[in-house]
């Protein structure tokens, strides 16, 4: 990646893999983080809570993920105990995260999950699911059960980028068999 800003004179939206430079926090390319409220740039001090690099915990990010303003990513052991290890916070590729969301520590959202504003997640969430509340449960699935298998399948984020630019309009439109076909 080779720009901080994804669209121009938008200075709220920032590439977060250009802004994040924390050793035990991973951010896939393509990944967007828009703050209206603050400076985008600040991401790791304002988004990033109790996360020491002494606890060894990461924060991994996948690719094509948008995150919106003041989501939060909490490090919850040191509420409770300093040495309480709960694991890394994982996000799958292509994740969209809501508006003040909160994920806690040691929880993974697969791929295609989409977290709903507000809502605090303290449990994994499967791929393409839907997550919304406090705390955060199902609502439903973006799609059924053969389509999150294909789409898991293909692994379109791992494409090369002439290749997704080729086949934007398939994914933006979920059209599976465009996709296949060009797999």
């Amino acid at each position: 990646m080779d720009k901080i800003y994804p669209r121009p004179h938008d200075r709220q939206t920032v590439y977060l893999n250009s802004v994040v430079t924390g050793e035990n926090i991973e951010v896939g390319d393509y990944t967007i983080y828009n703050d209206f409220a603050n400076d985008p740039h600040d991401f790791e001090k304002n988004n990033v809570l109790y996360h020491y690099p002494i606890n060894g915990d990461k924060l991994k990010i996948g690719r094509f993920c948008s995150i919106a303003c003041g989501a939060k990513f909490l490090d919850a052991k040191n509420i409770r105990s300093a040495w309480d290890n709960k694991g890394d916070i994982v996000l799958g590729n292509d994740v969209w995260v809501g508006y003040e969301a909160v994920i806690m520590s040691g929880v993974t959202i697969g791929n295609g999950a989409i977290i709903g504003t507000r809502a605090v997640v303290t449990k994994d969430v499967p791929p393409y699911t839907i997550v919304g509340g406090v705390p955060a449960k199902p609502i439903r699935k973006r799609f059924d059960d053969d389509t999150i298998r294909a789409l898991e399948n293909l692994r379109w984020w791992d494409w090369e980028r002439e290749k997704i630019a080729r086949s934007i309009v398939a994914i933006q439109n979920g059209q599976l068999d465009e996709l296949e076909k060009n797999a």
